[in-house]
């Protein structure tokens, strides 16, 4: 059960570092507004498609998280 609870509260501190993410990014000025991004606005709807958006941040985040990884797998071999 200990073992349990530890992923609980390291799942839950995921959950948050990734809720402070979305937050902060979304709070950027030029996200969603880049060449590429399909943009659809009539009357009521509004309906945005980032598409542009997501290619570059999956490429930022991708290299972010390798990095990360090298330097976990390096202090872990010590």
């Amino acid at each position: 059960m200990e073992d349990i609870g530890k992923l609980l509260i390291v799942v839950g501190i995921v959950l948050v570092g990734a809720g402070l993410l979305i937050w902060l990014l979304a709070r950027l000025p030029g996200l969603g507004h880049l060449p590429g991004d399909i943009r659809i606005e009539t009357e009521n709807v509004s309906c945005v498609f980032p598409i542009v958006t997501c290619i570059v941040l999956s490429l930022i985040l991708s290299v972010v998280g390798t990095i990360a990884l090298n330097i976990i797998a390096r202090l872990l071999n010590r």
